[in-house]
């Protein structure tokens, strides 16, 4: 009778050897898929919580994976995202020449950084009262954070055009997700919700520092148009 059971190959050392390998369609692993995911923008866990599980299982071969690129893998479990950000000492200088670098950094103009700090603080205040994990917010309720630290009788129209251009630029960066209008709605003016990404990047000790200079900034606003400055 013949014997059916699979043979185990033994090599010289005595080791088992390493099986045929198995003829099978090629498919993308899950470990290219979430690297992929993750050069091209953040991941949320709302977004797809299968997907944020496999992150979490599979978190110790991205961050290999990311190492080879000079990126770290950033994951905040308690907020829901993941990121990859470049290592500060990517450009150190050792004598050989630089890397290109896959995140490029852009440089913030003080509209934009503005308005972000506004968003940030905007945010603690929103996870100060509870409730509600997301912060939604108005074009007009952008425009009126933005409008303390204008002086009074400032060209609306044009003020529009800028808090709308600069809402545009925090979108492009991901800190702002336009969501579509309400049904119905259609003089819906725009409602943004802000994403929690904006606490990685805007820490409360940059805050603190980004009131101080607000606050010069507001008064040397004021001082130029003759005007007392406003509480915000």
């Amino acid at each position: 009778m013949s014997d059916t059971r699979q043979e185990i190959a033994i090599d010289e050392g005595g080791v088992p050897a390493d099986p045929p390998p198995e003829v099978t369609a090629p498919a993308v692993p899950e470990l290219s898929a979430l690297v992929i995911l993750l050069l091209k923008g953040v991941v949320y866990r709302n977004d797809d919580e299968r997907r944020w599980a496999s992150l979490l299982r599979l978190q110790a071969r991205v961050r290999e994976q990311a190492g080879v690129l000079l990126l770290d893998l950033v994951v905040d479990e308690a907020e829901g995202f993941a990121f990859l950000r470049s290592r500060p000492d990517a450009d150190a200088a050792d004598g050989s020449p630089p890397l290109p670098r896959l995140v490029p950094r852009r440089p913030l103009s003080y509209a934009v950084s503005l308005l972000l700090a506004l968003l940030r603080r905007r945010l603690a205040e929103f996870d100060a009262g509870g409730g509600d994990t997301r912060l939604v917010l108005t074009r007009e309720e952008i425009a009126a954070l933005v409008r303390v630290f204008l002086p009074d009788g400032s060209n609306e129209a044009r003020l529009v055009d800028q808090v709308d251009a600069t809402i545009g630029k925090v979108v492009d960066l991901g800190f702002l997700r336009r969501l579509k209008p309400a049904a119905g709605g259609a003089r819906d003016p725009g409602r943004y919700e802000v994403q929690r990404i904006l606490k990685a990047f805007v820490d409360a000790q940059w805050l603190a520092d980004f009131d101080a200079r607000l606050e010069q900034y507001r008064t040397a606003l004021s001082t130029a148009s003759g005007q007392e400055p406003r509480d915000g």
